[in-house]
């Protein structure tokens, strides 16, 4: 779902839980709000840790030559 997906969510959320005063025979507009509003804060939460979780683990170091060249040398220091 990503963070668009999150934070769409959240908005929608909310929205709902803030700005609707509708009410709906049977079902707690505030409540189904919230609701949303923490699911999408919890889908952004997730994506950033599993956006993140590869990067941690990686060592890149470029070695520029007297010729101008680069050699780039990536290393995994750690798998998860």
């Amino acid at each position: 779902m990503g963070y668009g997906g999150g934070a769409f969510l959240l908005a929608v959320g909310l929205v709902l839980a803030l700005a609707v005063n509708k009410q709906v025979q049977g079902v707690d507009l505030n409540t189904v709000g919230w609701i949303l509003a923490a699911v999408g804060a919890l889908v952004i939460v997730l994506s950033a840790i599993t956006w993140n979780r590869g990067r941690a683990g990686r060592t890149v170091a470029t070695t520029t030559h007297a010729d101008g060249t680069q050699t780039v040398q990536e290393r995994r220091t750690s798998e998860y």
